[in-house]
């Protein structure tokens, strides 16, 4: 049921008119309460969409009563009048909730630079209310945020005494965040007050979500919301409910990253022996980011000495004589240098981990990417169309 899971939540998917397609392109998620606390993380991209300033300034209240979220169009570098539909929307959720828009969280997807729709957007708000529901409603929501994704993406756990955790998420290109990763809305009944969500989903983003680096672009729309019903009446301790909460965010950045545009590989960076985690960040972040070894791995070739020039274009610690590196646990390089024979190792399966030995420290980190295709090319060459 993805974020209808915990109590005290309603959805809603519905066809707004939004995609060419003509499939679901609105979504609506209620939180009934009886707590509204809230926590956000966004894109740290300077270019920022309109939804994301007014989610950004909704959650400063750290309340929210609902999330709409449409496909179809990102309502990104639209100036005044597209902030001014964001705030349209706000406000037409509010009139059917009958609450305030303040309390109203938006998020878009889409093609940038191009003006909603309104008059279908907002009637599809209307459309979504009258759907809104506890069983069906979750699917439908979390298939309604597609744009390229070929699945829908949902996840939930469940705490100890009782409580639960759901989420949905789309994206399938621009998978290079900063704090979040394109669209998702995470929710609970637990009771935990605003600024333990803030923490909660902070720690859990950061060693997730924000490792996901599929592509090396940076969504203007980036943005993960946290909504708590309290409505399981159920306090956990912050330590356990944020390993939970990790688990979820963990599960949603595997299915992103085997559904990213064109990939035909999943591939985990594990820097280890780091002086430090951001260290590890950081070697890992670039090995991701390196089409030549991408279009390597695509090839199944075991190229060693691309993840060694990627290393050393960072400002990590490390010696260049005491680097190591691991394909698929064949150790293809020893001390910056030939290790064992490169053709033991097998690229025939989906999954690759690469593991990056520096040397410095007690350090590590994992970044995961996938292969450079030329699905992948000609999936953003048309994209427009």
């Amino acid at each position: 049921m993805s974020v209808t899971a915990p109590r005290g939540f309603r959805a809603a998917g519905v066809v707004a008119g939004l995609k060419d397609s003509g499939n679901r392109d609105l979504a609506l998620v209620v939180n009934d309460g009886p707590s509204r606390a809230a926590a956000g993380v966004f894109t740290r991209n300077r270019v920022r969409a309109a939804p994301v300033l007014w989610s950004e300034q909704v959650l400063k209240g750290a309340r929210v009563r609902a999330v709409v979220l449409n496909a179809g169009g990102a309502n990104a570098c639209t100036g005044a009048a597209g902030f001014q539909d964001t705030h349209a929307t706000a406000e037409k959720a509010a009139e059917v909730l009958e609450d305030s828009a303040g309390e109203i969280a938006v998020c878009s997807t889409g093609l940038i630079g191009e003006r909603l729709p309104m008059d279908l957007l907002l009637s599809g708000v209307d459309k979504a209310a009258a759907e809104l529901s506890r069983g069906d409603g979750g699917l439908a929501a979390a298939d309604a945020i597609r744009t390229t994704d070929t699945v829908a993406k949902i996840s939930f756990r469940q705490g100890a005494g009782g409580y639960m955790i759901g989420a949905m998420a789309k994206g399938a290109g621009m998978l290079a965040p900063s704090l979040a990763t394109m669209l998702c809305v995470v929710t609970t009944d637990a009771d935990l007050p605003a600024d333990a969500l803030d923490r909660a989903l902070r720690a859990a983003t950061g060693t997730t979500l924000d490792r996901l680096d599929a592509d090396g672009c940076m969504s203007t729309n980036d943005t993960v919301l946290l909504l708590a019903s309290g409505a399981a009446e159920v306090v956990p301790d912050e330590e356990e409910f944020t390993a939970l909460l990790t688990e979820v965010c963990g599960d949603l950045t595997r299915q992103l990253l085997v559904d990213a545009e064109g990939a035909s590989k999943a591939i985990a960076i594990e820097v280890v022996g780091a002086a430090s985690e951001d260290d590890a960040v950081t070697v890992g972040r670039s090995v991701a980011r390196n089409n030549l070894l991408k279009c390597a791995i695509h090839g199944e070739d075991p190229n060693w000495g691309r993840v060694l020039s990627a290393v050393g274009t960072t400002d990590a610690v490390f010696e260049p004589d005491h680097l190591n590196v691991a394909i698929n646990g064949v150790w293809v390089c020893r001390n910056g240098s030939f290790g064992d024979d490169r053709d033991k190792v097998d690229l025939r399966p989906r999954d690759v981990t690469i593991t990056v030995d520096l040397s410095a420290g007690p350090h590590s980190a994992t970044v995961w990417t996938t292969d450079l295709t030329a699905e992948y090319v000609h999936e953003n060459s048309a994209y427009s169309t």
